[in-house]
């Protein structure tokens, strides 16, 4: 269907109603599918997305439709991240019988959730599609995304896709739908129809789908601050914050804000970073930046969301040099007062100096407490002491250690972390977990329980070292 055809239809298409009872239906026939079932139509759907022609597609159409982010970079995320998703899944068992422990007579089995309202974003319309698609028939469940307005196409045409892989497999191709006109009265009236909810989007978004009233899976705005201190390979390190930052035009939630450099090392890493394309504002120029980004002083100004450096230094009244892949600014405050260290989604990176690493660890939290609380970190040392304080005290789900952090952050072929779209950002951010959002959270479990020789433990088995030490007054 093109998109003539598409507009043509969607008042007849978005009855949540109706589109909640044919999901339904086709929930209710693989309910009860065997593994194998389950993923041959995973391994098909993943197949027709992840082909360079359908990315293509897909991708052109996310950015036209948007006007943010880089062509290139889309085709490769939805391909990184459907073939990631998949084998991340590979050879996970989701069906019937999940785990078993003889010796505590205990059974466990996986099942579904139901209809899942999958609400995404514009900076990632058609690989949010993809990872928590995929996750959603691993686990036997319907999906019903919600697209954002400005990027309602993309998610439509990547559902088709889907729907068409399906089919081919004899799959219930009702499995996945789209609302085709969406808003925000449908995105709500969707989350409450639903049996659960998985939303990717910052605060605003959080509280609305809390206010549908379902279980839902929420995520956290980013302000991801890179601490670099003087035993990292500068070159390298700078290279990989810069690939990182200016990858689909910082649309990711997952892009450096910020970079915080050890004062023995200021000087030279910043010429590292400007090796890469980076330009340095005067005070002259911040402010001119400041007062376009922020043009109430509050509100980040949307029209320059994951546009191109020199295209925003052009609009904000900076001349930079030919060649500039990014614009940097000096941190001054901490807060309100001082937008630049919050989140930015452009390719603009505040520089902070430090002399004591505890302090800037500190400073870094007070950062996300303004912006960002729940998300990540990251840090260039190859100190592991500083890595673990980091991970530690930071109030974050992720620190990634010597990585470009976008490409890092929510999955890659050169770590470990789940490949997804969907970061949680824990009780911090308001969500449920801090984990990075996957098939293992849209499942529900059985216990099957039988009896075994009761053992009631004596006081000393429980409290023996207790009242070694103490006694038993």
């Amino acid at each position: 269907m093109d998109m003539a055809e598409r507009t043509e239809t969607t008042a007849d298409a978005d009855d949540i109603q109706e589109l909640y009872e044919r999901a339904r239906k086709a929930f209710e026939q693989v309910e009860f599918w065997p593994q194998d079932k389950v993923d041959e139509m995973v391994a098909a759907v993943a197949w027709e997305w992840q082909k360079e022609e359908t990315a293509e597609v897909l991708a052109r159409l996310a950015v036209d439709e948007s006007g943010i982010g880089v062509y290139r970079d889309k085709v490769s995320k939805i391909q990184s991240k459907t073939k990631g998703t998949l084998w991340d899944m590979k050879g996970a068992m989701t069906c019937g019988l999940m785990k078993e422990d003889k010796e505590k007579g205990l059974r466990i089995f996986a099942k579904p959730m139901g209809v899942v309202a999958n609400v995404v974003p514009s900076t990632n319309p058609e690989s949010t599609v993809c990872c928590i698609g995929l996750g959603l028939l691993k686990t036997r469940n319907a999906m019903i995304v919600s697209p954002h307005p400005r990027t309602q196409g993309s998610s439509y045409l990547t559902v088709e896709h889907g729907r068409k892989a399906l089919r081919k497999v004899g799959a219930p191709e009702d499995l996945m739908l789209c609302v085709q006109n969406s808003s925000r009265a449908k995105a709500r009236e969707l989350m409450a129809k639903c049996d659960f909810v998985v939303a990717t989007g910052g605060a605003a978004l959080v509280r609305v789908v809390y206010a549908a009233g379902k279980p839902c899976h929420t995520v956290s705005a980013g302000n991801v601050v890179s601490i670099v201190d003087e035993t990292a390979d500068l070159k390298a390190a700078a290279s990989k914050i810069v690939r990182s930052k200016i990858a689909n035009n910082s649309a990711s939630c997952s892009s450096e804000n910020a970079v915080a450099l050890e004062a023995s090392i200021y000087e030279e890493m910043l010429e590292c970073l400007r090796a890469e394309g980076g330009y340095l504002c005067s005070t002259e120029e911040r402010e001119k930046l400041r007062a376009y980004m922020w043009p109430d002083g509050k509100m980040l100004n949307r029209d320059m969301v994951a546009k191109p450096a020199p295209w925003i230094a052009e609009h904000a009244g900076i001349d930079v040099p030919e060649g500039t892949r990014f614009l940097m600014v000096l941190g001054e405050r901490v807060g309100p007062e001082d937008r630049f260290s919050g989140e930015k989604i452009s390719p603009v990176l505040t520089v902070w100096k430090w002399d004591d690493f505890s302090d800037m660890v500190e400073r870094m939290k007070e950062m996300h407490r303004f912006s960002g609380e729940g998300h990540s970190a990251s840090i260039h040392s190859e100190r592991d002491d500083r890595k673990v304080e980091l991970a530690i005290l930071a109030n974050v789900g992720r620190v990634n250690c010597n990585m470009p952090h976008a490409m890092a952050n929510s999955g890659s072929w050169f770590n470990g972390n789940p490949f997804t779209d969907t970061l949680g950002g824990g009780s911090w951010a308001g969500n449920m977990t801090t984990e990075n959002v996957n098939w293992k959270h849209f499942l529900n479990y059985t216990w099957l329980s039988e009896p075994f020789p009761e053992h009631v433990p004596s006081d000393e088995e429980l409290f023996g070292d207790y009242l070694a030490k103490w006694g038993s007054d």
